[in-house]
């Protein structure tokens, strides 16, 4: 059983939950009405397993620093629960398994989809960012907006303007849910060398591109109601919940701007409750849909 749990422990279950919080609603909205439950459950499974891949493969390249920050030294790589061989077996065959699961069940589109989002997580943001510059957590965001485009795909077989902008609006999403959490864990990062953006740069700067983030994500989420012809559910919660987090990330600015903020992960824990809230909209409106006129 221990082995088990340092398997599940190895794939990060937390980012994958949030991960398909973020599924379900994109294929509701996709289809207009909620789709097959089998296609369902398949991307889900499909979808889990490639996250497993691409966070199994995070913690193997990581484990060097992974050792030196409090908040992950207990993953098993570190603690010598799983070897750095099972890590990486585990990487790829959960990967091969969610390629080839997805293409017979969801479609190669969201096959091929999921493959390039796993590889765009381990080459691109793990390997060529993550450690060179401050910009990583942005471009590693589209790896994290992929599920959306995962199951748009799977339910229609292609991707539309309304799939694009969830995507968008989940890459916006991720530097103003991760840089406060960065803020908390500075000297973490620093000592393990990873260039954070609060760590080569002084609070007032990283205050102020939350909040530009937030306002870009914020308007990209008011963007999706004509082009995906949402409702007053939607319109509602993304005009408030929208309107809520830009005063939070307001409130974290000003804090910056004198210094470091007292509680950054404030907006950390508030950020998944927005994605959570807002994402539930989406799926609520197409299945309860009231209109303007």
């Amino acid at each position: 059983m221990s082995k088990i749990r340092a398997y599940v422990a190895l794939t990060k279950p937390r980012v994958i939950e949030l991960l398909l919080v973020t599924t379900v609603p994109a294929m509701i909205l996709a289809n207009k009405g909620f789709p097959n439950i089998f296609l369902v459950i398949n991307v889900l499974i499909g979808g889990a397993l490639s996250a497993a891949s691409a966070n199994s493969f995070n913690c193997y390249i990581d484990a060097d620093i992974d050792k030196i920050m409090g908040r992950t030294k207990g993953r098993p790589l570190v603690t010598g629960e799983l070897s750095k061989r099972e890590a990486l077996t585990f990487a790829y065959a959960s990967g091969l398994i969610s390629f080839l699961y997805l293409w017979v069940t969801a479609g190669w589109l969201s096959a091929v989809l999921s493959l390039s989002a796993i590889l765009f997580y381990v080459l691109v943001y793990t390997l060529l960012l993550k450690r060179r510059t401050p910009q990583n957590i942005v471009w590693g965001g589209a790896a994290g907006a992929a599920p959306v485009l995962i199951g748009w795909a799977a339910v229609t077989q292609g991707l539309s303007v309304s799939a694009w902008l969830l995507f968008l609006l989940i890459f916006l999403w991720t530097p103003p849910h991760y840089w406060p959490l960065s803020m908390k864990y500075r000297d973490d990062y620093a000592a393990a060398g990873v260039p954070m953006l609060p760590v080569v740069r002084n609070p007032r700067i990283v205050g102020t591109q939350i909040l530009l983030y937030s306002w870009a994500m914020v308007a990209s989420s008011l963007l999706l109601i004509p082009a995906a012809g949402m409702g007053v559910i939607y319109s509602a919660t993304a005009a408030l919940f929208g309107f809520w987090f830009t005063i939070e990330a307001t409130v974290l600015y000003v804090q910056s701007k004198r210094g470091n903020p007292e509680s950054p992960m404030r907006l950390f824990h508030g950020s998944i409750s927005y994605l959570t809230v807002l994402f539930l909209a989406v799926a609520l409106d197409p299945l309860i849909h009231i209109s303007f006129f």
